[in-house]
């Protein structure tokens, strides 16, 4: 049986996280994993995805070569954190590492980086036998997932695999929602907000009324739908004649997508409709521009898949297990399944991510690396 250590990838775990890596600023976490894989053997390199998206370096593709004649596979997680995440102070609490409060901790996903790199040196010092195994660690992912969009996949062998990238230890996740992100512009009638604002139409009060009237939040088991920025106005003492708002709307089905999408575009053109002034026999109506993208589709790895299989026959050959689960936000598995790879999300434990709340137990990475490094030695035995 594998032996993961505890105490090694707990070190390396703390200095990931202390190295500031925003989206667009992962050079210097970049540089540091370049040592860490090349001491283990691995050809390291770059694509063009910094140039791609303006940051200083691109997705990180590495390959360490195995000795058994299976097919390679994939090991991915992604070297930026959201902000506040500069100067990251860990607190360690015995089995807990914690943010101080002031930042994330960026165990989103620096215990991603951390697990795949003991999983390659256990399988070196155990002389564990496996097959090719090639790593993505990818920039811009909490951006829009932009370094996996702009992955130069054409450097890649393998084709399935997972991305380390989520909370719940334990859970495999093969199913996550499309996403689409939108913009919504209203606008109104400037005026003089104390001289004749009866000639005006506020924008922002028709922006609230059409978000108002909007189903947000959990719409059903499948769909969530979010107002996440609000801009708007300027000065006090002008009726308001432009308002910004931006929001995403996720739905692991793609028909409630679509409807709830065009239900707060409807919600806000009927506010719209209903704010008109008239001005020296001019009539003016507040309108509504509307802006949507698809951010990512649908990921939807088959239960029977192989590598969904592989993590389950591993973790029973441990005493844990592995459940395949539904999850509600979207990775670089989105991006990368819909890109020719079948890839699904295991868990490592972190928790209260996206917040100065965020931490984790070191136990939950140990036990994901043990699973990981089982899954590599069954592999090899496909041969």
């Amino acid at each position: 049986m594998s032996t993961v250590s505890r105490d090694r990838l707990t070190t390396l775990f703390l200095e990931l996280v202390r190295i500031d890596s925003h989206s667009r600023e992962e050079r210097e976490v970049a540089d540091r994993l370049v040592r860490e894989l090349e001491s283990l053997g691995a050809a390291v390199g770059f694509d063009e995805a910094g140039t791609a998206v303006g940051g200083n370096v691109g997705n990180l593709i590495a390959r360490v070569q195995g000795s058994a004649a299976v097919d390679p596979l994939l090991l991915s997680a992604h070297m930026d954190t959201v902000q506040p995440g500069k100067g990251v102070q860990p607190i360690i609490e015995g089995d807990v590492i914690r943010s101080d409060g002031r930042t994330v901790l960026g165990g989103d996903d620096k215990s991603g980086l951390a697990i795949i790199c003991e999983v390659l040196r256990v399988l070196r010092e155990r002389e564990i036998p496996h097959g090719d195994i090639e790593i993505v660690f990818t920039i811009c992912e909490e951006v829009g997932l932009l370094g996996a969009k702009h992955l130069d996949i054409d450097r890649l062998h393998a084709r399935a695999g997972l991305v380390l990238d989520s909370d719940a230890p334990g859970y495999l996740f093969t199913r996550a929602p499309a996403a689409n992100h939108f913009e919504f512009v209203v606008h109104g009638l400037e005026a003089h907000a104390g001289m004749a604002p009866e000639r005006g139409i506020n924008a922002i009060q028709v922006a609230a009324a059409g978000v108002a009237a909007m189903r947000l939040g959990k719409i059903d088991d499948e769909t969530t739908a979010n107002i996440g920025a609000v801009e708007g106005g300027g000065a006090i003492n002008v009726v308001p004649n432009t308002v910004r708002l931006r929001g995403e709307a996720r739905s692991h089905d793609e028909d409630k997508l679509r409807e709830q999408c065009a239900h707060m575009q409807r919600c806000l053109e009927e506010a719209a409709a209903r704010a008109s002034v008239t001005n020296d026999g001019v009539t003016v109506h507040a309108r509504v521009e509307t802006h949507l993208e698809r951010t990512y589709d649908r990921m939807h790895v088959p239960d029977d898949s192989p590598i969904v299989r592989l993590a389950r026959r591993a973790a029973d050959a441990l005493g844990h297990q592995v459940t395949a689960a539904a999850m509600g936000g979207g990775c670089d598995a989105n991006v990368l399944n819909q890109r020719g790879f079948q890839v699904a999300n295991l868990g490592t434990g972190m928790r209260d991510i996206h917040t100065v709340n965020e931490w984790l137990q070191v136990s939950d990475m140990v036990r994901t690396a043990e699973v990981i490094v089982e899954m590599m030695r069954l592999h090899a035995q496909a041969q």
